[in-house]
């Protein structure tokens, strides 16, 4: 398997690029308006062909460039199915392993963070998205978010994983690149395995987050798979135009 992980600055988002070897098809999960060309560019160069975009849920605080990429290179768009997305080519579901080529991912529905979230397994590699962050979690405010869900996702699904799997998240502020089941069991300073539910859920109830700045434009925009919307305040213009240079993860 052939696997980079690439960061785009401005969300802090790490989007995934899987390869296959043996048929030359490429997935990219959690892709970005903004790194879009970069990322096409590092699949020309590993000499792959891009046949899918793979989202785990409705993004906030991005765009994603499923849409985009679709209508300029001809990839298929996946996604969960419980969003009900009519762009998306392919529903994910718990249960039904998606595939790229020889490549076999594991779907995991993980709610909370939004209800139609999903994390992916590969081998010893999980993709968890929003749900499960190194040190953290992403917050359940908003999207149909819930606490409790969140807890029983980390808690009774990703950390019944083996303790060696590798935990690739969406996020990270702090330059972390990856963690390990046992880590986050051990040290996850919200879900880890010494946090009751209840003190979790006050956590979590007590993060007094700020709104997010770009959601009102980003959700919506997601729901289409990926359209960014006409007019932007020029501060926030940004998230809809590609970055002359981006550093890979």
């Amino acid at each position: 398997m052939i696997f980079r992980q690439l960061y785009e600055p401005l969300s802090s988002t790490y989007t995934y690029l899987l390869g296959c070897e043996e048929t030359g098809q490429a997935v990219l999960i959690d892709p970005v308006v903004p790194t879009m060309d970069r990322d096409l560019a590092e699949i020309a160069r590993l000499g792959l062909k891009l046949a899918y975009t793979l989202d785990t849920h409705i993004h906030a605080d991005h765009i994603t460039a499923a849409l985009e990429l679709k209508m300029k290179v001809g990839s298929r768009i996946a996604a969960p199915a419980i969003d009900n997305l009519p762009c998306t080519d392919v529903g994910i579901e718990e249960g039904v392993p998606f595939e790229v080529g020889t490549l076999r991912l594991e779907p995991i529905h993980t709610p909370g963070h939004t209800d139609g979230h999903f994390a992916y397994l590969l081998g010893d590699r999980l993709f968890t998205g929003d749900a499960l962050l190194i040190d953290g979690c992403g917050r359940t405010d908003f999207q149909n978010g819930n606490a409790d869900d969140l807890f029983h996702s980390v808690r009774g699904k990703l950390f019944a994983l083996p303790d060696d799997t590798l935990v690739y998240p969406a996020h990270d502020y702090q330059n972390r690149r990856v963690s390990t089941i046992a880590q986050e069991k051990m040290r996850n300073p919200r879900l880890g395995e010494a946090i009751p539910q209840e003190e979790f859920k006050t956590i979590m109830a007590k993060l007094n987050l700020p709104y997010p700045k770009f959601i009102d434009y980003a959700v919506p925009g997601n729901r289409q798979c990926g359209v960014c919307p006409a007019n932007l305040d020029e501060n926030l213009r940004q998230y809809c135009e590609q970055m002359e240079h981006s550093p890979q993860g």
